[in-house]
């Protein structure tokens, strides 16, 4: 099993969000990033929002340097 990951540095955001979740299970990865998501973010958890976070999840962990472009 490959272990997932998502990085709230590679989305520009005013809060600057340099969180970076990782987990062994793509069911794992998104139960947290649903909840970073809505507690931090404020976004709202719908089926929409965990197929779009699904979407962006990547295989390994998250680089130490910032993934941010610009």
């Amino acid at each position: 099993m490959t272990r997932k990951y998502i990085d709230c540095r590679e989305f520009p955001s005013e809060m600057n969000c340099s969180v970076a979740i990782s987990a062994d299970s793509e069911k794992e990865l998104l139960e947290a990033a649903v909840q970073h998501a809505v507690s931090v973010h404020r976004h709202v958890d719908t089926p929409e929002l965990r197929t779009q976070l699904t979407g962006i999840f990547h295989d390994g962990t998250p680089p130490i340097d910032s993934p941010r472009k610009g």
